[in-house]
């Protein structure tokens, strides 16, 4: 066992989901929202008028006691809810101990059995009998990860050039911003930005490439990646092609199931490294720790070369984790570090999540494990809002795994409809609950992956008022 040697078992009666309260804004909120407005960086949204105060499980409150139900997880990061016992409890035991020291410099063993814990996940037996290592470089955000892959890229390879897609977001420090294809405001103003980047479509199966189906598009993708070898730029400068397995910010879009084995055959092809960015669709939103394990009951174990990973990871805690071959992350001692990189306090929230994802210590209400619970709960959510689509013909699509499902609206015509979108999700919103865009015309479904199916009933009786009253 770890650090963590005797969990806090939390406790077996859930309590009684609270009463929605929604006078938003309240004059403490209001308060709050003003002073935040004269303070804090222009940057930030702030798309409603809600400041948390407190929250348990599934349950949100601000500063005037208005309760909400929380279906985004501040970006599919609170795993495991909020003030969850079990997390709590580790992360008191850790700041107790220590809470930094520095993972660059000195080994911790709190962060080196999280390493060999995430890899459990994902190192395969090889062909020949042996055993696949992989290696875990430690950051603070999914950004972060993202550019340590592209630097580990470049100088395994030798080589520049990095393939992303349309629609993808990757983060918004310099490298990452440049690999996001999601929104040209992350973009404007601030070039020039990472050079040797290019960019492809991502397969939508409800919006395929022109001359392809929803069955075909994976491969029509694979085909132009193949086009930009021809006119564009030479395999062999390719240093690495990036993907979200299930794509987030775009959209959230899960590909063609043949797509994922058909970009590992490309890259075997050309000697090209294959990273995926599971930053926010991994650690058991999709049923499976990573999302890209999704594809293995029909085409087999596709693996990687590289996963990035954060957001779930330690349920709202800073920490990331860069997951590479070990025939991969060959840079050398001193090349790369992070000062928090690896957290410890963190790292013991990250323990206390895989506790509850991995079921070695169980939720009430959530069966075995918060994968299974992610499985379970999001199948009945993705069939009663498949069954929405008959008296919401302006729900264009309903499509996700587990508990990362995506609500495209459409106009008559089929096209994209984000005014329809906002006006929906701010009725949601007016109704008590917690939401999130993406994509042209999309509405994110990310709750913990605590949320009982006592509480996804709550959730599609608010999200089905606030779409008829539209």
């Amino acid at each position: 066992m770890t650090t963590l040697d005797q969990p806090a078992t939390p406790p077996t009666t859930r309590p009684r989901q609270p009463e929605l309260r929604t006078a938003l804004p309240g004059p403490k909120t209001a308060a709050i929202m003003g002073r935040d407005a004269q303070h804090l960086s222009t940057s930030y949204m702030r798309p409603y008028p809600f400041v948390p105060d407190h929250g348990e499980g599934v349950w949100l409150t601000d500063a005037d006691g208005n309760t909400m139900l929380d279906f985004f997880a501040g970006i599919a990061v609170s795993t495991t809810g909020h003030a969850h016992p079990h997390v709590v409890r580790a992360v008191q035991e850790q700041v107790g101990k220590f809470a930094h020291v520095c993972l660059t410099d000195y080994p911790q063993e709190i962060t080196t059995s999280l390493a060999e814990r995430l890899l459990r996940h994902i190192e395969r037996p090889r062909s020949d009998g042996g055993h696949e290592k992989w290696r875990v470089f430690f950051g603070n955000s999914g950004a972060e990860a993202v550019e340590a892959a592209v630097k580990l890229a470049r100088n395994h390879t030798g080589r520049s050039h990095i393939i992303s897609t349309m629609g993808s977001f990757h983060g918004r420090t310099y490298g990452a911003i440049t690999l996001t294809g999601s929104k040209t405001k992350y973009k404007r103003g601030f070039g020039p930005l990472l050079p040797a980047v290019s960019h492809v479509p991502y397969p939508n199966p409800f919006r395929p490439l022109p001359g392809s189906t929803p069955e075909t598009c994976g491969q029509a993708v694979l085909g132009q990646i193949e086009a930009l070898f021809v006119g564009v730029v030479p395999a062999d400068e390719v240093a690495a092609i990036i993907v979200e397995p299930m794509q987030g910010e775009g959209g959230y879009i899960v590909p063609p199931a043949d797509f994922l084995p058909g970009l590992r055959a490309l890259c075997d092809r050309h000697g090209i490294m294959l990273i995926f960015d599971e930053v926010q669709a991994g650690m058991g939103r999709t049923g499976k720790m990573f999302s890209f394990q999704n594809a293995a009951a029909e085409w087999g174990d596709v693996q990687p070369d590289m996963v990035t990973v954060a957001k779930g990871i330690a349920s709202g805690l800073p920490i990331s984790a860069l997951l590479a071959r070990e025939s991969v992350m060959t840079w050398p001692v001193g090349s790369h570090g992070s000062t928090f990189g690896g957290n410890p306090v963190s790292a013991a929230a990250a323990h206390a999540t895989l506790d509850l994802l991995e079921g070695v210590v169980t939720h009430p209400g959530c069966g075995a494990s918060l994968m299974e619970n992610a499985a379970d709960v999001g199948t009945y959510l993705l069939t009663e809002l498949r069954a929405m689509q008959a008296e919401f013909p302006f729900l264009g699509d309903v499509r996700g795994q587990g508990l990362f499902i995506g609500l495209e609206f459409v106009k008559p015509d089929g096209s994209p409809d984000g005014a329809l979108r906002d006006a929906a999700s701010l009725a949601m919103f007016g109704r008590g609950l917690l939401n999130l865009d993406c994509g042209e015309a999309v509405i994110r479904v990310s709750p913990p992956l605590i949320l009982t199916h006592e509480e996804a009933h709550t959730g599609l009786e608010i999200m089905r008022a606030a779409l008829r009253s539209l």
